[in-house]
Order: C-alpha cells, then structure tokens, then sequence
C-alpha cells in the first residue's frame, strides 16, 4: 500500500534527539515510544531527517522503491552529494534494473529448495557445537560460544571460504554496519584496522579464493551464463559476507537471550519443537537485531500527513515498528503463541532480506539441538550490550545450561 496522500500537510513534530548515542543505541526503547507517540513522522533536527517510528509507515516505505530509494545509501550518507566508503551494494543500495539480476540470483541461489541440502550437515555440526559446550560445564556465554560460533562453521563453509581469515567477519560486518550512521566514535574505532578488513574480504570474493562448491562459485557461474556480469559477481559475493554473519549471529544471541529470559517459552519449545522458526523470527521481532535503515525520497512526498522533501533521508525505525501497538498485540512480550509473519526485522518489498531462509535454516539447526539437549536455560550474570550504529548487537549473554536427562 503506498503512503498516504494529503492536501493539507498537517504540523510535523519535530526532536533533536540523536538515535545514534550510546544511550539510545544500549536501550532503544524509550525513545521509539516517544517517537510513536509523537507521530507517524518525526523531523529529527539534529541530522536533518525524517523519522518514520510507526509500523504503516515504515512498512509503506519500504516496499515502495520507487519513492523511497535505496541508491542513494540505505545509511545516513547520501550517495547523491558524498562518495561512499566502498563500491555500492547491487542488493541493498540499489534499485531497478541495476538490483535485479544480482536479486534474482541469490533469490534461486538461497531459495528454501536450495536449501534442503544443508539441513543434516548444519544439525550435525551444531550437535557437535552443543557437545562441546555442555562438555565443559553448565555454564557458558551463550552468545561466543552458539550465538556466534555456529555461524562462522557453517556460513563460511557455505559460500566457499578458505580457513584462514574467517575472524574478520563479524569486524568487517561491524564496520560495515556501523557506517550507516554518523562519523561518530564507532566509525572512528574501526578507522584503523578498516582498510585490512576490507581488503581481506575483496580477496575472498575473487573466483580464485572460493571453492567449487559453494555459494560463491555458483555466482561465479551466473556471470559464465550471462545472469550477471564477471564485474558483479565479486559484489554479489560480498553482499553474502557482509549480510550474512552478522545479522544471523546477533538474531541468534536475541532468541537465547529471549529463552533465557523467559523460561516458560523454553518449555513450550521443548514440548512443541515445530515452533523453533516461530521462535527466531519473534525474537527477531522482538530484539530487532538490525534497527534502522534509511531511504531517500525521490520526489516530494506527503506521508501520513507530512509533506517530506525531495533528497531527504528518510529513516525507518524497523525496532519500532516491530513493537508498536497498533500493530501488535501486547508488542514488549516475547511469545511463541504469537505469529509474528509480517515484522520488518528481515525488511520487507525488493530489498527484504535475500538471505532470510539461511538465517532461520541456522536458528532452526542449532535451536533444535538445544531444545533436545537442554532443559533449562538461565541466565548466569549480566548481558552486555555491543553499541553499534545499526544493529542491536551483543558482546556477551552469560548463561546456564541444564542439561535434559
């Protein structure tokens, strides 16, 4: 549905709020209630934005790339007047026709079917991973040791990466996700090391570093059949790798956390296992491991009543929508009885995630494991937060395991 249309433009609010301080970023809830409050859009002064908070809003944008662009940089950065820090991404900051054949690709490429395959290899490596951990006592940090070690064995595997090298993921996603924000403290701290990490990756997406029967090496394929061009194949690969850890390890650390904190859906998972990809997508919509992304308006456009300018930034608060009332019933309550389809926390429209089916094979793997292996989750001391520009991210979720049985 697209926006709204109005004659008569009603009074904007307006707050200089920065949603990129370390206080918002630790503990976004306060603030996405406000602006919820404050209306379906909200002119942020401070960087001279339009805030949509609001789920209709936010949900109307994002699947109408024809006013909402992503082109021009789905961060803060407006492509249109400042260069960007690396070459575009042919998935997320662009649209037709130069988005389509690389979305067309990895559409066929990751496609459930396609998927089927890796299912008995993933639960077997994560019947390995949960071996080792309750091998070495009931208690653990649940998001080093699952969260985030599962992904790293069986993504990089997936798409065809060498062994070494494979600890620069997850602080070249950070990177990455950090530059949708300002030129803050967070950009800066990767200042320094960011130039190696990139270059490490721009290696792995060569046809050389890949194996011949990985996700990488089938991209490489589609350039040989004319799907893409031999200039695109590398960036495609490059969507994978910057995509597809971070967001999985940090969706992964929201569902033990939500478990963790919840008892009484563990023991519903345990006692009903066919909830397990009910139970990564609500604790994607709960936590919303990515918060934020922006567009830019191609035109004028009169959303809900707010004229926004042609070339503004647009800024969607995807953790917002996720929780606002007028969508969800009783939307800060984590619950497997819930059916949270429709929540932006994967996007939504031409850009939604592409790699959504391999995040929820991952989950669905190692959740099911857990669910067979382990009666009780608790938590064993404070979680801490990982600050980052666009994610709700974690650097440790402490916890103890009791084994079932």
């Amino acid at each position: 549905m697209p926006p709204e249309t109005a004659h008569r433009p009603s009074p904007l609010p307006t707050s200089d709020v920065d949603p990129f301080s370390d206080e918002v970023l630790a503990h976004p809830d306060a603030l996405h209630q406000a602006l919820r409050e404050a209306g379906p859009v909200v002119h942020l002064t401070r960087y001279d934005v339009y805030a949509l908070p609001r789920y209709p809003q936010v949900h109307a944008a994002l699947t109408d790339w024809q006013r909402f662009q992503s082109g021009a940089g789905v961060g803060l950065s407006n492509f249109r007047h400042e260069k960007p820090w690396r070459r575009p991404s042919l998935l997320l900051e662009a649209d037709p026709p130069l988005h389509d054949a690389p979305r067309r690709v990895l559409r066929e490429l990751l496609a459930p079917p396609a998927l089927r395959r890796l299912r008995e290899q993933w639960l077997s490596t994560a019947e390995s991973l949960v071996d080792e951990v309750l091998s070495r006592g009931p208690e653990c940090d649940a998001f080093t040791a699952l969260a985030q070690a599962f992904p790293l064995r069986v993504f990089p595997d997936a798409v065809g990466l060498g062994p070494d090298g494979r600890e620069n993921l997850l602080p070249y996603g950070n990177m990455a996700f950090n530059a949708f924000g300002p030129a803050n403290h967070l950009v800066a701290a990767d200042a320094e090391r960011g130039p190696g990490f990139s270059a490490w990756v721009d290696a792995q997406c060569t046809r050389e570093a890949l194996s011949e029967d990985g996700f990488g090496a089938r991209i490489w394929a589609a350039a040989d059949c004319g799907e893409l061009t031999y200039e695109q194949a590398p960036l495609v690969v490059r969507s994978l790798l910057t995509a597809g850890v971070d967001t999985t390890v940090h969706g992964l650390g929201a569902v033990l956390y939500a478990f963790a904190t919840h008892p009484e859906q563990w023991h519903l998972l345990r006692a009903r296992p066919e909830l397990v990809r009910v139970a990564f997508d609500e604790a994607v919509r709960w936590q919303s491991p990515v918060q934020i992304f922006f567009r830019t308006a191609t035109a004028e456009v009169t959303i809900a009543g707010a004229r926004i300018p042609e070339g503004a930034k647009v800024l969607m608060f995807l953790g917002s929508a996720n929780r606002d009332p007028g969508r969800w019933d009783d939307p800060d309550r984590f619950d497997l009885r819930r059916d949270p389809s429709g929540h932006v926390g994967f996007g939504m429209g031409i850009h939604q995630c592409v790699g959504q089916h391999v995040a929820r094979l991952e989950a669905e793997a190692l959740l099911s494991v857990l669910a067979r292996r382990v009666q009780r989750i608790e938590r064993a001391g404070t979680p801490q937060r990982h600050l980052n520009n666009t994610m709700r991210a974690w650097s440790s979720l402490p916890v103890r395991l009791h084994p079932a049985g």
